[in-house]
């Protein structure tokens, strides 16, 4: 028997800025602990990426007992309380969401603008805020922090083995930003699960992902190329859009552990339909 595994679980506390891989983590309402629970966001509240702002790659992440730190290449680390106490509301706007963030520090804001070149705010999503998943793809009651729009994205490894193969490229998976990477199962069955369990958590996948210029910056330079977007234009287009991956809600809370038990419930049409 052919056993599915879980290999690999990153957050990314911050959005948009490097993640942290570890090995087994807590899962909560939203997704995992800390997963994108802070943002970025401009003077007018809208929230910035590495769409806008490559050079946010190069900031990287770490958690300790209670605190979260950011470093990068020419300033001093910052730490931040994980558990911020105070801070003032702030209306935030992720694409089509508007959300009551609260801000971080100022000292935060002038760190972050100055690395970056832009003015900037950091902001978090208080417990009290309630941000639902796009009611056409979710059920009652599941939520998400400042992710895209759902609280997991999940991976195999043999999809990017294959789209490494086609593009005779070897791009790490931190390109494309998932939270849970499976092994042992053929390259893109994921496209056609839409119920599994891993460990002890079941999960509905009900929409593949579509990519946008964030996988063609490289996570260790922040410089942006062609691929792999090229490639996937060409062998993962559907519907205007090109596809990687797959999003992914969540059903209990618990814990995830990497080398937990992957179990596929059922299966579909696969999506994207090509």
């Amino acid at each position: 028997m052919i056993n599915f595994t879980l290999n690999a679980i990153t957050i990314y506390p911050i959005k948009s800025l490097a993640g942290i891989n570890v090995n087994s983590w807590p899962v909560t309402a939203t997704g995992l602990m800390y997963d994108r629970k802070w943002m970025l966001i401009d003077n007018a509240g809208q929230f910035l990426s590495q769409r806008r702002l490559p050079a946010m790659a190069l900031i990287t992440t770490a958690l300790t007992k209670d605190q979260l730190i950011l470093s990068t290449q020419g300033l001093e680390n910052l730490s931040l309380p994980l558990m911020p106490s105070d801070g003032n509301l702030i209306t935030s706007t992720i694409w089509h969401d508007q959300c009551v963030a609260k801000s971080v520090s100022k000292q935060a804001n002038e760190w972050l603008s100055d690395f970056l070149a832009q003015d900037c705010r950091l902001v978090y999503l208080p417990d009290e805020t309630i941000r639902p998943v796009d009611p056409n793809y979710s059920t009652t009651g599941d939520q998400v922090a400042f992710a895209d729009g759902f609280p997991f994205l999940i991976i195999s490894e043999n999809s990017l083995a294959s789209l490494n193969n086609e593009m005779r490229l070897d791009l790490p998976m931190s390109r494309f930003r998932p939270n849970l990477v499976i092994s042992g199962c053929p390259a893109y069955a994921e496209d056609s699960w839409r119920e599994i369990k891993i460990g002890e958590i079941n999960f509905r996948l009900p929409k593949p992902c579509s990519r946008c210029s964030i996988p063609t910056i490289d996570p260790a330079t922040a410089k942006v190329g062609k691929e792999p977007l090229t490639t996937l234009n060409r062998l993962r287009k559907w519907q205007n859009k090109v596809y990687f991956g797959q999003n992914a809600l969540h059903d209990q809370c618990g814990t995830l552990t990497v080398g937990d038990k992957v179990i596929i419930n059922s299966t579909g049409a696969k999506q994207p339909q090509i």
